[in-house]
């Protein structure tokens, strides 16, 4: 990346809120500002100057430094404005506006001393600031779960009053199941790494809005709207980058045991061997399609790019999302790639920095000369990639425990039941998650851990282990025995119970007497009970009704 500095005679207008009350700096007390603004957020940092001597009867008082001091929320705004006009006999401003949340201060104080006192002439502060969701979710970690409900709605019930959402993407408002956000702050991965995972596995797009200071999340990048023309007079040069480009194919594998499957996916550039395998589990077609459908999507070429260096500020402002045009001249067409191609504004980097000398003659101004460098990057407006901050996936699964739902036979009745999905034709148990208000979720119905000549499904109200998945549980263990299944230890007794109560049902019985092994199997039926017992010299076979 070039980097060039130029004086540049700015506005600059630095307002902090804290506590709702609003603190604006302006450019004549600022001594430096750096802003890195990205098509997904920003951060900043700034440095400005204040004086108080009102305790020796001057005219400057500090105004910030009682609330500056306190712990409070401090909402950050920055504009920046060209002044002298660079491209136009008439220009027409326009300020670069930006609104973030300060994630550190530092205050430095010069006194000199007159007498017996030390008199404060001046408190140099400091701040850094990132965009609201980088900041704030990066340490939220809930853990919640969400039946029937999309993934725009998790997003709303997470986002606060200092995050504003908006949404132009079906993937995100389809209501699903289930959905878990389930993250521990120990793992790593917070809410805005959940947010990010998302998008990245869904291939969405993820936008600061700089308009509203909001965000957006989107199905594809906006490419609506009137490229604004680059002037040369605020130009210095360019650089063309062209991205890596991809050399690998990918197979999409489906592990079921009665219908393996695998899917290639491949692109013109791949080298002969090169892939990467995508391993499922999975015996919903649907769900297959879904996966080749993002690693075809991922696949795509992406174009090259071009790095501008400013040698002024535009008069026109403008932040990442914004669509332009270099200049039509032959030398700026950066080998040919850029004549006539619009472009999207990926990032913006600006800083400035004002000399220590003079400083007494600007302390009052709304403008102030700064040492200023400019770099944006630029993509074709049709380019397919997403630029996303780094993070890190969401660890899965989490446990919990739950209880199995059956709605045959009476309430007391340790009866089982299959549910079979209308969608899928997959059949599954529904458990019920009393630490998620009593949410019901679907598991599948299968042997579990023991093999398949065993049938014996998990009974209503029993106590299990669910793992819970992002949009997917299964029964991890069982974690109780059911009511009358407990012999005394004694005995050393074993036994296994079926039907639907100990009163209603069968029970297989083998324990110990005076340490001979007795065998008993009865059947019981409210009073009407049958049995066979074999013990040491004895079988007894016997049909009573109890009295």
């Amino acid at each position: 990346m070039m980097e060039t500095t130029f004086q540049e005679r700015l506005v600059v207008t630095l307002t902090l809120t804290i506590g709702g009350k609003a603190h604006k700096i302006i450019a004549g007390s600022i001594k430096r500002f750096a802003l890195d603004l990205w098509s997904w957020g920003l951060e900043g940092e700034a440095e400005f100057m204040l004086t108080d001597n009102s305790a020796q009867g001057g005219q400057s008082k500090d105004e910030l430094l009682a609330d500056f001091l306190k712990p409070d929320l401090v909402e950050v705004k920055v504009e920046v404005k060209a002044v002298l006009p660079e491209t136009s006999a008439q220009p027409t401003h326009t300020a670069l506006t930006i609104k973030g949340y300060v994630t550190e201060k530092s205050l430095e104080e010069d006194a000199i001393t007159t007498g017996d006192s030390d008199l404060i002439l001046h408190r140099r502060y400091g701040i850094r600031f990132q965009d609201a969701a980088r900041l704030l979710w990066r340490q939220h970690f809930p853990c919640a779960l969400y039946t029937q409900k999309s993934a725009k709605d998790v997003l709303d019930a997470h986002k606060g009053d200092k995050i504003q959402l908006a949404y132009d993407w079906e993937t995100i408002t389809k209501q699903h199941p289930m959905i878990f956000v389930g993250l521990d702050s120990q793992r790593g991965a917070s809410f805005y790494d959940w947010a990010l995972w998302y998008v990245h596995s869904h291939h969405g797009v993820f936008i600061h809005d700089y308009a509203t200071h909001g965000y957006k999340l989107s199905g594809a990048k906006d490419a609506t709207g009137t490229p604004m023309q680059l002037k040369v007079a605020n130009l210095v040069g360019l650089e063309l980058l062209l991205p890596e480009v991809i050399r690998h194919d990918v197979n999409v594998l489906n592990a079921l045991a009665e219908g393996p499957e695998t899917k290639p996916v491949t692109q013109k550039q791949a080298v002969t061997g090169i892939r990467q395998d995508v391993l499922l589990v999975t015996p919903i077609a649907a769900e297959v399609q879904a996966r080749v459908d993002l690693e075809t999507a991922r696949l795509k070429e992406r174009g090259p790019e071009v790095e501008v260096t400013w040698r002024s500020f535009p008069e026109k402002a403008f932040t990442p999302g914004a669509l332009v045009k270099l200049p039509a001249e032959e030398a700026w067409g950066a080998a040919g790639v850029a004549k006539d191609a619009t472009f999207r504004v990926r990032s913006l980097h600006l800083s400035g920095e004002v000399e220590e000398k003079g400083e007494e003659e600007v302390y009052g101004d709304a403008e102030a000369f700064f040492s200023f460098r400019m770099n944006t990057r630029l993509e074709p407006k049709d380019e397919p990639y997403v630029d996303l901050p780094a993070w890190q996936p969401p660890s899965y699964p989490r446990y919990v425990e739950a209880l199995i739902v059956s709605e045959q036979g009476a309430e007391k009745d340790e009866t089982w039941q299959v549910y079979t999905d209308s969608n899928t034709s997959v059949d599954g148990y529904k458990v019920k998650i009393p630490l998620f208000a009593d949410q019901i979720v679907a598991t599948p119905f299968n042997p579990n851990l023991l093999p398949g000549h065993f049938y014996f499904p998990a009974y209503k109200g029993e106590r299990v282990l669910v793992a819970l998945d992002f949009q997917r549980a299964w029964i991890k263990r069982f974690l109780d025995w059911r009511t009358g299944a407990r012999l005394p230890q004694d005995g050393q007794g074993v036994q296994l119970l079926v039907g639907k109560t100990t009163e209603n049902g069968t029970a297989i019985k083998h324990y110990y007497t005076d340490d001979k092994p007795v065998f008993l199997m009865q059947r019981t039926s409210a009073k009407d009970t049958q049995k066979i017992e074999i013990a040491e010299g004895n079988l007894l076979i016997q049909v009573k009704e109890e009295q």
